[in-house]
């Protein structure tokens, strides 16, 4: 089993930036390839990004390409969404989940609780 604790979530304005952490415990020793995804009130979950195991390739959701980064530190059991040029269309609960690298959530076994973004404008 891994667990998965979502941080940094939070009221930013429209152009702002924020970056979210997750933080993995548990059954760690396997180097699971993590993803990002985000659901806003009445809209489907939808994926934003994804990272492989060993940090080298990442994917993006076109909506978020080249305004949110994914990188990973392993040591730390930790995985980081940056993301800038915030619009208010990104305002949704984003969550980790660790599986397989693609973008279909069912491929992800494991998932945080959610952390809220709100993008004002």
């Amino acid at each position: 089993q891994v667990q998965l604790v979502e941080s940094g979530g939070g009221l930013v304005q429209a152009g702002g930036s924020l970056r979210l952490s997750c933080a993995a415990s548990g059954r760690t020793s396997t180097i699971y390839s993590m993803g990002w995804f985000r659901q806003a009130p009445g809209k489907e979950r939808e994926f934003v990004g994804a990272i492989s195991g060993t940090g080298s390739f990442t994917n993006y959701a076109d909506s978020v390409k080249g305004r949110f980064t994914i990188s990973r530190d392993n040591a730390k059991n930790l995985v980081s969404l940056r993301m800038s040029s915030l619009k208010p269309s990104d305002t949704a609960v984003y969550y980790c989940a660790a599986g397989t690298y693609t973008s279909n959530a069912n491929d992800y076994p494991y998932w945080g609780q959610g952390t809220q973004v709100t993008v004002s404008s």
